[in-house]
């Protein structure tokens, strides 16, 4: 994996005007601390069996919480998790590559692990957690599949009106060849980071059958990663119809990459007022950052703004950075002059396999 270069301190996300993200930048150089090739690589330890390791809220397993057996794990390891409801942070350091975490039962809604610290959540050393740090769970590894389980914010703007700083981060993924199956991350504002510590560099993650949900950019960040046939909902915040509720995504792609953001063969929901949701606006905390996503085949409810579905942030428009959409269906799907789309031509380039083939073929969409 490439060396982290200081990341830009990029711009907090809020509804009514774009803020300094100025805590980023602490959160992700100390998650992403560490970077480098596996230590198991080209090693004799890399022959090791994989061990299974159990966790279990009620102590009936080796391990009481998730992160004592993420700790406990080698690199290649699988981490089976007993339906319950885990409140702990959870991280996956880069030195744990190919770890598999799993719920024992597959199915997600068993197997909770909660927490609810925000961006501006105090520390007992009186410091902010900033956005990055902020997430019930930071997945750092390379080639990571976790499967089966919820990862939630549960972080209310209304119990905490003395904190501006509102993101509350449910997953920071910041690892290469990560596969999320059959998940459900929930959050308000800034639900899943898809983070690259290097803006350049090549991280790729791949959510599938999956369910998300928030209000406020709440699929961001600047790594590539393909939504592909995952139920999205936006959470309604009390707009009426024609206000505006909050944006479903935020990317900052580095303008020498060319894929950002996919998402595909997915469907919207909401039960938030008609037109009050936009698609998305560009986050460009760097002038490099423009941000780049597809919306293709996917069904939109009556909640995204028909007219004009994305929205500029700050004084960077959205018509600077790539925005597009293919094929797309239902009450809040149309073709005008505000919704560029695909050509068929255009669209056989911007597919599942095509984001996540990268410099070494990965596919795991089949």
């Amino acid at each position: 994996m490439p060396t982290s270069p200081v990341p830009p301190t990029p711009a907090v996300h809020h509804t009514a005007r774009p803020r300094r993200r100025t805590a980023l930048l602490s959160a992700v150089l100390a998650a992403a601390a560490g970077l480098g090739a596996s230590p198991l690589a080209g090693t004799a330890a890399a022959a090791v069996s994989a061990t299974t390791r159990t966790v279990a809220a009620d102590g009936s397993a080796q391990y009481r919480t998730v992160q004592a057996a993420v700790d406990a794990s080698a690199a290649g390891d699988t981490i089976s998790i007993a339906k319950g409801t885990y409140r702990e942070v959870i991280n996956v350091p880069t030195s744990k590559k190919g770890l598999t975490i799993k719920g024992a039962t597959g199915n997600a809604e068993d197997i909770v692990i909660t927490y609810d610290n925000a961006s501006g959540t105090r520390k007992p050393d009186g410091s902010t957690y900033g956005t990055a740090g902020s997430a019930t769970a930071t997945f750092s590894a390379s080639d990571l599949t976790v499967t089966g389980v919820t990862v939630q914010n549960t972080w209310l703007r209304s119990e905490h009106p003395e904190i501006t700083d509102t993101q509350a981060v449910a997953v920071n993924a910041q690892g290469d060849r990560q596969t999320f199956r059959n998940d459900r991350f929930i959050a308000h504002q800034d639900t899943v980071l898809n983070w690259a510590p290097s803006a350049t560099g090549q991280y790729r993650q791949y959510f599938r059958n999956s369910f998300i949900s928030g209000d406020v950019d709440f699929i961001f960040g600047n790594a590539t990663a393909v939504y592909d046939r995952v139920n999205i909902t936006l959470r309604d915040r009390g707009a009426a119809a024609g206000g505006n509720n909050g944006y479903l995504s935020a990317p900052n792609t580095n303008a020498a990459k060319k894929y950002g953001f996919l998402i595909t063969g997915s469907t919207v929901s909401s039960s938030a007022a008609a037109n009050t949701f936009s698609l998305g606006r560009p986050w460009h905390p760097t002038a490099d950052a423009v941000g780049q996503l597809v919306i293709r085949n996917t069904a939109l409810p009556a909640a995204v703004r028909v007219a004009a579905p994305w929205t500029d942030f700050g004084t960077f428009p959205w018509k600077s950075a790539r925005f597009h959409e293919y094929a797309n269906t239902g009450p809040g799907a149309t073709v005008n002059a505000n919704r560029p789309q695909l050509t068929a031509a255009q669209a056989a380039e911007y597919t599942a396999t095509t984001y996540l083939a990268g410099t070494d073929g990965w596919n795991p969409v089949n």
